[in-house]
C-alpha cells in the first residue's frame, strides 16, 4: 500500500534538522544548509522505502510545505541567503 513520505524541515542555531517519516519510522540527519538538508533527506527517504519505484516526498518546514518551497527557493537562488533558506527574513 502507497504511503506518502514526509520530510520536515527545522533550522535550529544555525543547523538545519531534517526528520523523514514513512510507515511509522522515523530517521533524522543534520546539515549546514537547506539544500544540503534537502539532499540528505532523499537519502532518508530511499533508506525508508527502498522498494518504492516512485517517491512521493512531502517537504515541510515546520510543517508547512509552502515556507519551505520558499525557503529552498531563497537558499537556491539568493546568495544574500547564505544558503540557510531564511532569505529576507
Amino acid at each position: 500500500m502507497y504511503e506518502p513520505i514526509l520530510a520536515d524541515y527545522r533550522l535550529d542555531q544555525g543547523k538545519w534538522t531534517v526528520e523523514v517519516t514513512c510507515r511509522g519510522k522515523t530517521l533524522r540527519a543534520k546539515a549546514a544548509t537547506l539544500v544540503a538538508a534537502k539532499s540528505r533527506a532523499t537519502r532518508l527517504a530511499e533508506r525508508l522505502a527502498p522498494d518504492e519505484d516512485s517517491r512521493t516526498v512531502v517537504h515541510t518546514l515546520d510543517g508547512d510545505a509552502v515556507r519551505f518551497t520558499d525557503a529552498l527557493l531563497a537558499a537556491t537562488f539568493r546568495p544574500e541567503s547564505g544558503g540557510t533558506g531564511q532569505g529576507d527574513k
